[in-house]
């Protein structure tokens, strides 16, 4: 399984090379390139913006649009598509039904597709029970997607309960339909309960961690300038080498 970092820290692409996973909220602002050390992947910020506005701020086409900005920084591998998430408080901020977010999905990859993405747009499966994930399965395959025939197809959904025995269950059944799935927002927790099923997995729990439990790194722990590592970049990595061991 390939490990993303989750950051927030944009300068962290140009201080490491370990796979890093960054939202594209973070470049919002960002006028110049980087020079990346290692991989990376992109997250569309689609939590965010469902839960703040309960709909899309910005269309298809300025996506794609902001993508071309981005990938002037190099070593990007793909990006997230403008999904709809399915738990049901962001369901009850849209007003939309469980399907109407899965059509909304999947609508959305066809589309980003069929612009000049300079970068891979990966399918996502959202749905919020085991059901409805098969529900979307089956949405993608009835327009054409083969999902079997996908390098790598994000799980949706699931980074607020992902160390449970439902998860679990979605996650095994999805395996063995011969998907490789990438595990947003994946937990240690989770990744002891089915990690060996994903191909890959993100995640930035190490500066919450480090915010709740106000830590520092083992550079900053003899002589602290700051109240906690949730920005550290050391912090991080040596977070990130405790999670792999």
């Amino acid at each position: 399984m390939r490990f993303f970092l989750g950051t927030h820290v944009l300068k962290h692409l140009e201080r490491t090379d370990v796979p890093l996973f960054v939202s594209r909220r973070t470049f919002a602002k960002r006028k110049s390139s980087l020079s990346p050390l290692g991989e990376w992947a992109l997250d569309s910020g689609g939590f965010t913006e469902l839960s703040m506005f309960g709909d899309w701020t910005i269309t298809p086409e300025q996506y794609v649009e902001d993508l071309h900005r981005i990938v002037r920084s190099p070593g990007l591998l793909w990006a997230a598509p403008q999904d709809w998430m399915c738990e049901p408080f962001i369901v009850e901020k849209t007003g939309l039904s469980v399907r109407e977010h899965q059509r909304r999905t999947v609508d959305n990859l066809l589309h980003l597709r069929s612009l000049d993405s300079p970068v891979p747009i990966i399918p996502v499966l959202q749905g919020f029970t085991l059901d409805e994930y098969k529900d979307c399965f089956e949405m993608y395959e009835s327009r054409g997607v083969d999902l079997r025939s996908e390098p790598v197809i994000g799980l949706g959904s699931v980074c607020r309960r992902q160390s449970t025995l439902e998860i679990e269950r979605i996650v095994s059944c999805l395996h063995a339909k011969d998907l490789r799935l990438h595990g947003f927002g994946v937990k240690t927790s989770g990744l002891k309960r089915y990690g060996e099923m994903l191909e890959s997995a993100d995640s930035m729990a190490w500066s919450m961690g480090a915010r709740r439990s106000q830590s520092h790194c083992s550079v900053h722990t003899p002589a602290p300038t700051t109240k906690n590592c949730a920005n550290c970049l050391d912090y991080a990595l040596e977070w990130r080498e405790r999670v792999l061991a």
